[in-house]
C-alpha cells in the first residue's frame, strides 16, 4: 500500500504541475501580439506544373519574426527606411518564390547605393503582411491590431480591392455587406485563442508548435501546391450558370470606400508615407488561351466547393474598374500618395496567371512601379 500510495502521490503531483504549467501558458498566451503570418513560418510549396507552367518549381515561404514574409528587419532601427505593405493575395504572393514576389524585388530596387542616399538611409526593409482572403474590412482589422507594435514606420503600401470583389460575389451579389471577420481568418498567431482539453488543443502544444517554428525553424513541405486553382478554372469554364449583368454594386463600392478610408488615416498615424498602390487586374477583351486561365467570379467558394454559377470574367472586370476609381477617390480625400498600376502591368499572360495574381514577369513590373514611388 505503501508503494502504491507513493506513485499516486508522484502521479497527482505531475499531473498538477502539468496542469499549473497549462494554465500559465493559456495566460502567457493571452497576452502574446497579433501577427498576420505566425512567426518563424518555414514553407517549400511545389506549384503543379500541369496547372501553373509559367512559375517557378519551388517556392520558398518564409516569415520573420515581426510575422512578415520578408528578410529579418535591423535590429537597430538607426538608418533603417522601414516600409510595410498589406493587402491581399496580391500582395502574400503565395506562389511565387520569396527573393520573386515583387515586395522583395522593391526591396532590392531600393538598396542600391544611388537609393539609399537619396532615401537617407543606410537600408531599405520592406515587410510584406499581404494575406489572401484580405479585403478592406479585414485591412482595417490588421493595421488597428498590428500598426501600434511598429510605433513608427517610414511609409505604408497598400495594394487591395480584388478581395472585397471576390467577397461580394461569391455571397451572390448581396444588397448588404457585413461581414465580421473572424480573428483566425486573419491572424495566425494572436492571443485570443480558445483552447480546450485535448492534447492538440492545449496551450502548451501551441507553445511547443511556436517554439519548433522559432527555434528549430522546421519546414512544411507542400506538393501540387493550389492544385484547387486548376479545378476552379474547368469549373469556370464548363459552368451551366454564368451571369452576364449584375445587381447596383453601390454596397459594395460604399463598404471598400468606407474601409480603405479607415484604413489609410490609421496608417497615417503611424507611417510618414502612405501609398495606395491601386491594385492592377487581368482586363479584356479576352482570347480563349486567357479565358482558359480565369477562375474569379463565383458565386460560391471556388476553392472548397463546387460552384456551378459564375459571373461572366467581363463582369469581374467591370466592377474591379469602379473599385480602381474609389481607391483613387479616397486617396485624393485622404491625402495620401497614389499610383495607378494598371498601365504599367500590360494584361497578358506574361505577367498575369490569372484575374489578379502575378507571374514572376508581372511581379518585376509592380516591384519597379512601386520603388519609383518610393524614390519619387
Amino acid at each position: 500500500m505503501t508503494a502504491l500510495t507513493s506513485v499516486l502521490e508522484v502521479a497527482a503531483g505531475f499531473l498538477g504541475l502539468l496542469l499549473v504549467a497549462e494554465f500559465v501558458a493559456r495566460w502567457a498566451l493571452g497576452r502574446r501580439a497579433y501577427y498576420v503570418w505566425s512567426p518563424g513560418v518555414r514553407m517549400r510549396l511545389h506549384p503543379d506544373p500541369e496547372i501553373f507552367p509559367e512559375l517557378e518549381r519551388v517556392v520558398r515561404f518564409e516569415v520573420n519574426s515581426d510575422g512578415e514574409r520578408g528578410d529579418e528587419a535591423p535590429r537597430s532601427k538607426r538608418g533603417v527606411y522601414r516600409i510595410l505593405v498589406a493587402g491581399g493575395s496580391a500582395v502574400e504572393g503565395y506562389l511565387l518564390d520569396q527573393p520573386t514576389n515583387w515586395p522583395a524585388v522593391a526591396q532590392r530596387l531600393l538598396n542600391c547605393p544611388d537609393v539609399l542616399r537619396s532615401l537617407k538611409a543606410r537600408r531599405v526593409h520592406v515587410g510584406n503582411i499581404g494575406k489572401s482572403g484580405v479585403g478592406s474590412a479585414e485591412l482595417v482589422t490588421i493595421f488597428q491590431r498590428i500598426l501600434p507594435r511598429y510605433g513608427h514606420l517610414d511609409a505604408v503600401v497598400v495594394l487591395t480591392g480584388v478581395g472585397d470583389v471576390v467577397q461580394w460575389l461569391e455571397a451572390g451579389a448581396p444588397p448588404t455587406m457585413e461581414r465580421p471577420a473572424r480573428t483566425a481568418d486573419v491572424f495566425g498567431c494572436h492571443p485570443e485563442k480558445v483552447f480546450g482539453w485535448r492534447p492538440r488543443t492545449l496551450a502548451l502544444a501551441e507553445l511547443w508548435r511556436a517554439w519548433r517554428r522559432r527555434v528549430l525553424r522546421r519546414v512544411r513541405v507542400e506538393t501540387r501546391s493550389a492544385r484547387w486553382i486548376g479545378r476552379a478554372r474547368a469549373m469556370r469554364a464548363a459552368a451551366p450558370d454564368v451571369r452576364t449583368s449584375v445587381p447596383d454594386p453601390s454596397t459594395l463600392l460604399d463598404h471598400f470606400e468606407k474601409n480603405l478610408r479607415q484604413a489609410l488615416e490609421y496608417a497615417r498615424g503611424y507611417a510618414d508615407r502612405v501609398v495606395v498602390a491601386r491594385q492592377p487586374w487581368f482586363d479584356g477583351p479576352y482570347t480563349d488561351e486567357q479565358l482558359r486561365h480565369l477562375w474569379h467570379g463565383a458565386v460560391g467558394k471556388a476553392h472548397k466547393e463546387t460552384v456551378k454559377t459564375y459571373y461572366a470574367a467581363e463582369i469581374v472586370a467591370g466592377m474591379m474598374a469602379l473599385i480602381d476609381k474609389r481607391a483613387a477617390r479616397v486617396a485624393d480625400a485622404v491625402g495620401v500618395e497614389q499610383l495607378d498600376l494598371m498601365p504599367l502591368v500590360e494584361c497578358t499572360l506574361k505577367n498575369y496567371y490569372d484575374f489578379c495574381h502575378f507571374t514572376p514577369a508581372g511581379a518585376l513590373a509592380v516591384a519597379q512601379a512601386v520603388a519609383a514611388a518610393i524614390i519619387g
